[in-house]
């Protein structure tokens, strides 16, 4: 077996972890930006190519106007496709 590559963000930075993101969530027929933490990071086999999925649980902190509050701050699975990193280990589980 191969090693495991680094997932990473739009901009080539790598996301464990623990980290917090930003990334497009729909609310309605629009998109906004919301902050989450990294729990969890998996890769499936989907169609014969390997698609990676994170777990994130948002903080709250969302962009927008008008759009409303979050109702829940359930843990989520999204694709990494449009997520950028704001901190690294932000809740100290990486050691190094």
């Amino acid at each position: 077996m191969g090693k495991r590559g680094a997932v990473t963000d739009y901009a080539g930075e790598a996301l464990f972890v623990g980290d917090l993101i930003t990334y497009a969530t729909r609310c309605g027929n629009r998109v906004r930006a919301s902050d989450a933490i990294i729990r969890g990071i998996r890769t499936q086999l989907v169609y014969g190519r390997l698609q990676v999925t994170m777990k994130v649980q948002p903080t709250g902190v969302d962009s927008g106007y008008g759009l409303g509050a979050r109702k829940s701050l359930r843990e989520e699975w999204i694709s990494p496709e449009h997520v950028r990193l704001l901190r690294s280990n932000v809740t100290g589980d990486r050691i190094g």
